[in-house]
């Protein structure tokens, strides 16, 4: 734990009181000299911060930006998910920088932010709009113990986890949409990519690409998708203010992945069928140069889409492009 992470923890446990220099040097181990060090650093990053010399340092306000050490304190002690958090201005993909992460032996729970993405990306190699400021974009690094057909759980649970996470700080109701997307009002705003490396009986490890469109105005989106796509700023009237967000996502995704790994992911498979729109529906599912048409019937053991073709099979679908049919 930084020192950093260890004077937000003091300042936000004072609860808007103040901490004596004084406190903080003997708590941290350092001088006085260098917690007003460390003190100037966080104000020149955007933290209002008072000083007084009678009372110590006090807390004011936080800034609408991702810091790596502010999350972490924010965050407290995980389980898994946030246990390492990194935050860079600009990348490529942040999965990108992940696989780097799990090709290099990082444990599970490390989490990559970027403010923008170059080239982030969504399913079937879509290109994701990601400028700096608009949104959350993040990955994380998953090294479960399961085989690679249950890898579709991952997104199930994800998908349950962001729902919950975006309901609990803006009050919208998001609908999940199979198999990866979140929509509010029937528009796109927040979506999922589960990439994997796996051996035939195992997983080797899982990065989860997450999305979610936060503080777009609908003329930030281009004209082709303004009919699909939304933003909670635009859904709410008012902008979103990020770190809140973040920290609550990473909270709830810790939360369904120790479920999954207890072994509750019927539990997770039912809270995912209550809002989800594709079940129960007829709907059109092209999975490669394959086109199948049927009814969503439910969700199976390991995570796939049971879908009854028109033939009166039952299909068991990992993924694909869906049409959902009026």
């Amino acid at each position: 734990m930084t020192i950093d992470v260890q004077i937000l923890n003091a300042l936000r446990a004072a609860a808007g009181g103040s901490v004596s220099g004084t406190e903080l040097s003997q708590s941290l181990g350092v001088s006085r000299a260098a917690v007003w060090a460390r003190i100037e650093e966080l104000r020149s990053l955007g933290y209002d911060i008072e000083a007084s010399p009678h009372l110590g340092y006090r807390l004011l306000a936080a800034p609408d930006v991702l810091h790596a050490d502010d999350l972490i304190s924010r965050l407290g002690p995980p389980r898994v998910i946030g246990r390492d958090i990194r935050v860079f201005q600009s990348t490529t993909s942040t999965n990108d920088v992940v696989e780097k992460l799990a090709r290099d032996g990082v444990k599970e729970g490390a989490v990559v932010f970027a403010e923008s993405q170059t080239c982030g990306r969504g399913r079937l190699g879509r290109k994701w709009l990601s400028p700096a400021r608009k949104g959350l974009w993040f990955s994380v690094l998953l090294r479960p113990e399961m085989r690679p057909t249950e890898a579709t759980r991952l997104t199930v649970a994800s998908a349950t986890a962001l729902r919950r996470a975006l309901h609990s700080q803006t009050g919208l109701e998001a609908e999940i949409k199979w198999p990866n997307d979140l929509l509010i009002h029937g528009r796109k705003t927040a979506g999922i990519l589960t990439e994997l490396s796996a051996e035939l009986d195992r997983i080797k490890y899982v990065i989860l690409g997450i999305g979610v469109d936060v503080n777009f105005s609908p003329a930030d989106f281009p004209a082709e998708l303004r009919s699909q796509a939304t933003s909670l700023k635009a859904e709410l009237g008012k902008p979103v203010f990020c770190p809140h967000l973040a920290v609550a996502i990473l909270k709830e995704l810790d939360h369904d992945y120790a479920r999954i790994t207890a072994g509750h992911f019927a539990d997770i498979a039912e809270e995912w069928e209550k809002h989800c729109t594709t079940i129960g529906r007829n709907v059109t599912i092209r999975v490669g140069a394959r086109q199948i048409s049927g009814r969503a019937e439910a969700l199976g053991d390991e995570g796939a889409l049971l879908l009854r073709t028109e033939h009166g099979h039952l299909e068991r679908i990992v993924g694909g492009d869906v049409t959902i049919e009026e």
